[in-house]
């Protein structure tokens, strides 16, 4: 019999442990400016962030932009991020899930801006990157590509462009690609 509680006792002091240990672990640096970041942001109603792997899982989130004039407007566009654990020293990587015809967004989601790569700094932040996706919706640049056919005709046909860029967000083909219907 006294065994018996013994062994209830042990199982108990394992449990409380192991509470412990989950209360005990340390947010990395980068977890907290990003949970800071994120209590801080102020985000256009065209734009929502949402948590696929839960609210536990900070480093690793989605952010839909929905814009509301230029070429895009109406399109709804999904980006996945994954942040790093020495954030704010090295920018979110950022992918965009939604196949598009952009010049500055390939066909494998990279994204071509310019904070998410040599104009980094640590004291820019989550919602500093997520206005400067959305200006890319609203001013496409052709001058620093990473879809070259799109910015070729972007700078040299705007009306076609804007047609493709309809035809695309419906879903249809443009040229040898199929896209993402998104609106």
């Amino acid at each position: 019999m006294i065994r018996l509680f013994k062994v209830k006792e042990k199982q108990r002091e394992t449990a409380e442990n192991a509470k412990d240990e989950a209360v005990r672990r340390k947010q990395t640096a980068g977890e907290l400016r990003l949970h800071k970041d994120i209590s801080e942001l102020n985000l256009p109603q065209s734009c929502g962030i949402a948590f696929p792997n839960g609210k536990d899982d900070l480093m690793n989130f989605e952010v839909s932009i929905r814009p509301d004039e230029g070429y895009y407007h109406g399109g709804t566009f999904l980006f996945s991020f994954k942040v790093s654990p020495i954030y704010p020293h090295e920018a979110p990587k950022v992918k965009c899930k939604t196949t598009i015809y952009h010049p500055n967004i390939d066909l494998e989601g990279n994204v071509c801006l310019n904070i998410l790569r040599e104009d980094w700094k640590p004291v820019l932040n989550i919602n500093t990157v997520i206005y400067g996706l959305y200006h890319l919706f609203t001013e496409p640049n052709y001058e620093d590509p990473l879809n070259h056919d799109a910015a070729q005709v972007l700078r040299d046909d705007p009306k076609l462009f804007e047609s493709n860029v309809r035809w695309a967000m419906k879903g249809c083909r443009v040229g040898d690609t199929f896209y993402s219907q998104c609106i």
